[in-house]
């Protein structure tokens, strides 16, 4: 038997920011049905643990590139968590103070992980839903003079999954076949910007869409009303509170109406908060895969899919971060603190350091 080795990676970075991206596909082999190939791209492996890493950092260097940002000016943004985490990392490594707003509902530890990174955070009623912790950003950006990091509305969230998560799938499947591409929308910068690439260099790829049974926004048919920087008015009708957090928020994103309108995706699939939660639990007992609620309820969407695809299909499913940013919610429930009965038992079988 010849035991692993590693070579290192052959170079040496500068800043931790130049470890964003290139993100690993890896294939899945005890959950998926045996007729198809089910590889996930798992977007832990960012620096800060998920996807919105890439748009964080693109967003402070783009507008530091066009002036937009001035230097120890104070950014602002609302979010869920993950891109207010990644914000907070690109901050901290380049100098800027950042304030994050964010609806009391999300998890405590996103709160706890952007404040550990320096970052300040402002809390909304959760009665408000997403709309209220974004019109307090706004507020707070025009009052102060600091900068909006915009990630609904910003050309520069969706370019930079065409520029990089797009780049990295097609050199991972070059030569082999890609069926499906599943991923799910929060601002919509991961749809929008791979599709663009998936659409021109890989037609035959099928392009799958998937949100919330119970915020079902895209399935409904109605757009929400925008201003003319093409920010939301209001909350969208339909939106009803989900526990897959980081996806789909109240109102639809400027950045996602690009892919409703050029019709980016071949098909779009709501799913039910709890089966996301069943397949993120599947995915780390049985592949050893640690995601959040979103990452499994894309994955409950390939499962679907699998069930009637052809022999031989090949998926790729985006992951978009870790699962240890859930640990207050309901994916969580019923992992215990203290030992188990079957785990106390395991201790008695053996005379030693026997807990009170």
């Amino acid at each position: 038997m010849t035991i692993r080795t590693t070579e290192g990676r052959k170079r040496l970075y500068d800043s931790i920011l130049d470890t964003v991206g290139n993100t690993p596909a890896v294939r899945v082999n005890r959950v998926s049905p045996g007729h198809v190939t089910v590889y996930v791209k798992f977007e832990a492996f960012n620096p800060a643990g998920s996807i919105k890493d890439r748009l964080a950092l693109n967003i402070i260097e783009a507008a530091e590139r066009e002036g937009r940002l001035k230097p120890g000016q104070t950014v602002v943004e609302a979010t869920s968590g993950n891109t207010g985490i990644g914000l907070a990392m690109v901050c901290a490594a380049k100098g800027y103070p950042l304030v994050v707003t964010m609806a009391d509902s999300f998890s405590v530890e996103r709160r706890k992980l952007m404040r550990f990174l320096g970052a300040k955070v402002v809390l909304t009623p959760r009665a408000l839903k997403g709309f209220g912790m974004y019109t307090k950003a706004k507020e707070l950006a025009e009052q102060n003079g600091w900068f909006l990091a915009s990630q609904f509305e910003t050309k520069d969230n969706a370019d930079i999954h065409e520029a990089t998560t797009a780049r990295e799938i097609l050199a991972d499947f070059e030569g082999e076949r890609l069926d499906y591409w599943v991923t799910g929308y929060g601002t919509g910068g991961t749809v929008s910007g791979v599709a663009r690439r998936l659409r021109q260099e890989r037609p035959e790829t099928k392009i799958v869409l998937t949100e919330p049974a119970n915020a079902a926004i895209v399935s409904s048919g109605h757009v929400n009303a925008r201003n003319e920087s093409h920010q939301p008015t209001g909350s969208h009708p339909d939106f009803e509170p989900h526990p897959i957090q980081g996806w789909t928020p109240d109102f639809i994103p400027w950045v996602l109406q690009e892919a409703i309108d050029g019709s980016y995706y071949d098909e779009l699939v709501p799913i039910p908060g709890p089966e996301g939660i069943a397949w993120s639990r599947r995915l780390a007992r049985e592949e050893g895969i640690f995601t959040g609620i979103s990452g499994g309820a894309t994955f409950a969407v390939a499962m679907r899919l699998a069930e009637t695809a052809p022999e031989g299909s090949v998926m790729l499913v985006m992951l978009p971060d870790t699962g240890e940013r859930y640990l207050s919610t309901p994916l969580f429930e019923g992992v215990e603190e203290d030992m188990t009965e079957e785990e106390r038992a395991i201790s008695r079988s053996t005379p030693s350091a026997q807990m009170e």
